[in-house]
């Protein structure tokens, strides 16, 4: 017999999968915000030792 109704568990499903894309993104995002801070201090610490 087929079921009748909603389909079982989609909402709960569909929720799940948001947040880990969130937390995903979020992660990559503070991944590259990192990566950036780094580069500036490279690059400022080179311009003080070349002056």
């Amino acid at each position: 017999m087929a079921k009748k109704g909603q389909a079982k568990n989609t909402k709960n499903k569909a929720k799940h999968s948001k947040l880990m894309a969130q937390k995903k993104n979020k992660k990559k995002a503070e991944e590259l915000l990192r990566k950036e801070r780094l580069k500036n201090i490279i690059k400022t610490m080179q311009e003080k030792s070349d002056n």
